[in-house]
């Protein structure tokens, strides 16, 4: 792990080397000239456009006692001083009522004085940072990320990062600038094209939602590690190469979403390779004469999605077989300890038990794997199984399920695959009745959206009303379900909805309703609390929802928030004196310097 000694150190001898040579050209030995400030100007090319007010004062006040303790660099113009460096120096002089500052004036050629500004400034703790992405983006021209980090002391990582939040739309910089986005979440955001940008944007509407963007990144962008295709393929789709190597893969732009995941962020690309690969399973089954089964069930083949996968294998000569059409067997996979400890880890069993339950599954793996091992033999053959929406497949063994009495007949096609004159009476009645049941489903679905859209355009929300207990029922439940992950579902309220094993959904609810208690309603919104802070550089500080929750917990556990502290209040005055010792010491080489 580097130290903050050495990376200063880093950030020193780059600053250092920024000043003694620019593209390879040593600069002029320093002397340093007391100017007038009326004939100095800034420089309208400088890229810091921002400086901070308080922190801008409090350098006036300290040159009002002690002066300018680093001189300022300049470059003549038409009869005056451009700065080149130092132009909050000069702000700061300014400010402090000062006459004249120290100066040191050079020579410069070409765009070697944007290039030192940039470098300058880059070099400095408070910048901005999207003016910062956009500096080292002008660098990123001329210059290699690995080389930029090693001129500017920082990571390849952060170089990278910073090259990415270039790319955000100016909609977005504004929410950064402001401290409203964190640095994270805009290059989560700088991943997507501008134009997709810009709809994620349109969406969110005149309020900033962290969470909102969030959720829309999610529902666009594709876990890359539960693709049907290989990411490693450059010749999947020639043009794209590579997922590994893509920079639309959130892995190559930093841990965004979690350390290694990789996360494609190009909807367009992800689909491509997907379909192509679906392609090439389609003639692989073809050329090897393998069954082609989709995870479709007899009773969803209507499903608009699943008539499109059908209609597609039919285009390419297969013949459709689905899952109620087969026998399927599957390679088996080992059970572990370790996977046991998993599976039963919410379940109070011993040692002993568990290693029973291990014995018990290995001898359904034996049975499974002798079935896998001789499933030709009893007359199945190689198939691979997908599904109809990710296309991911496995290979398994296969047997049709011969349906018809008569063996003379040929096998005919699936009951919701053919036309009904085709099909016998009492095969029109299942066809029509299964029919019936799915328009129903999508008649109760357009029903309650139809519902819900109407509720949304009155003033329910606006509404002054005390919350009715049906109200309070559904509130719960949607947090329930939508906010408590699996684990906590089990670890804090695995007796919320009470026995549920034998009551329907509508029985569940009035069930609920019946054994309310505000205990409940507490209780999930005291989760809630605990899980919507936000973390990284969004502390209790600079965030509303940290900030409140912060207060509200010291009014449960103030004794021991005192204690984090006090704790990190010793490591940081610690850190502070240790600073203020160094600084002292180049205040003095400097003073040296200039006396």
């Amino acid at each position: 792990m580097t130290s903050k000694a050495s990376t200063t150190k880093k950030r020193s001898r780059a600053k250092a080397t920024a000043k003694k040579e620019v593209n390879g050209k040593k600069s002029s030995i320093l002397q340093i000239q007391n100017l007038p400030l009326g004939n100095i100007k800034p420089d309208p090319e400088q890229p810091r456009k921002t400086f901070n007010k308080d922190a801008l004062q409090q350098l006036s006040e300290s040159i009002e006692e002690h002066g300018v303790l680093q001189p300022i660099t300049v470059r003549q113009l038409n009869g005056h001083y451009i700065i080149v460096m130092g132009e909050r120096r000069y702000r700061a002089s300014k400010l402090a009522g000062k006459k004249t500052i120290p100066c040191i004036v050079r020579t410069y050629e070409n765009n070697d004085v944007l290039e030192v500004q940039i470098i300058e400034n880059l070099q400095r703790q408070d910048v901005e940072p999207t003016e910062e992405a956009e500096a080292i983006a002008y660098l990123s021209e001329k210059y290699a990320p690995a080389d930029i980090a090693k001129r500017l002391g920082r990571t390849d990582n952060f170089v990278r990062q910073r090259l990415k939040l270039a790319g955000l739309i100016d909609g977005f910089k504004h929410f950064v600038r402001n401290g409203e986005m964190t640095i994270s979440l805009g290059v989560g955001v700088a991943l997507f094209e501008p134009e997709e940008q810009q709809m994620i944007l349109e969406t969110m509407g005149e309020d900033f939602n962290a969470h909102q963007i969030n959720r829309m990144i999610k529902d666009q962008t594709y876990d890359l590690d539960k693709a049907s295709f290989d990411v490693t393929d450059k010749k999947l789709v020639p043009k794209a190469g590579s997922c590994i190597e893509c920079p639309f893969n959130a892995a190559n732009q930093g841990n965004l979403f979690g350390e290694g995941k990789m996360v494609c962020t190009k909807a367009a690309c992800f689909e491509t390779k997907k379909s192509k690969s679906f392609l090439n399973v389609i003639e692989k089954s073809k050329k090897e004469n393998i069954l082609l089964i989709p995870e479709i069930r007899q009773y969803w083949a209507d499903d608009e999605n699943n008539q499109l996968v059908i209609s597609q294998l039919e285009k390419s000569g297969l013949k459709v077989y689905l899952l109620d059409d087969v026998e399927i067997i599957e390679n088996p996979i080992k059970p572990s300890i370790e996977a046991i400890k998993i599976e039963y880890q919410h379940y109070d069993y011993s040692e002993d038990e568990l290693k029973a339950e291990l014995e018990e599954a290995m001898q359904s793996f034996n049975e499974e794997l002798e079935q896998f091992s001789t499933a030709k033999e009893k007359g199945f053959v190689n198939g691979i199984v997908f599904h109809p929406e990710t296309y991911q497949n496995k290979e398994v063994f296969v047997k049709v399920i011969e349906k018809s009495k008569d063996k003379s007949s040929e096998y005919s096609a699936p009951l919701a695959n053919r036309k009904m004159a085709d099909c016998t009476p009492e095969e029109q009645i299942v066809k029509i009745n299964e029919r019936e049941i799915r328009k129903k489903q999508i008649e109760n679905n357009k029903q309650f959206e139809e519902v819900v859209q109407m509720i949304r355009e009155t003033e329910y929300i606006n509404s002054k009303k005390t919350l009715s207990t049906d109200e309070m029922v559904a509130f719960s439940i949607s947090l329930f379900e939508n906010n408590v992950d699996y684990m906590s579902q089990q670890k804090y309220f695995s007796k919320f909805l009470g026995d549920s094993s034998k009551m329907t959904k509508v029985e569940m609810v009035e069930n609920f309703k019946k054994k309310l208690k505000k205990e409940v309603f507490h209780k999930l919104i005291r989760y809630m609390l605990t899980k919507q802070v936000h973390f990284g550089e969004s502390n209790h500080l600079n965030n509303l929802t940290n900030i409140s929750f912060y207060n509200a917990m010291q009014g449960y556990y103030k004794s021991k928030i005192d204690g984090i502290e006090k704790e990190y209040a010793e490591k940081r005055n610690k850190r502070e004196a240790r600073l203020k010792e160094r600084i002292t010491v180049l205040e003095k080489k400097i003073k040296e310097l200039n006396d």
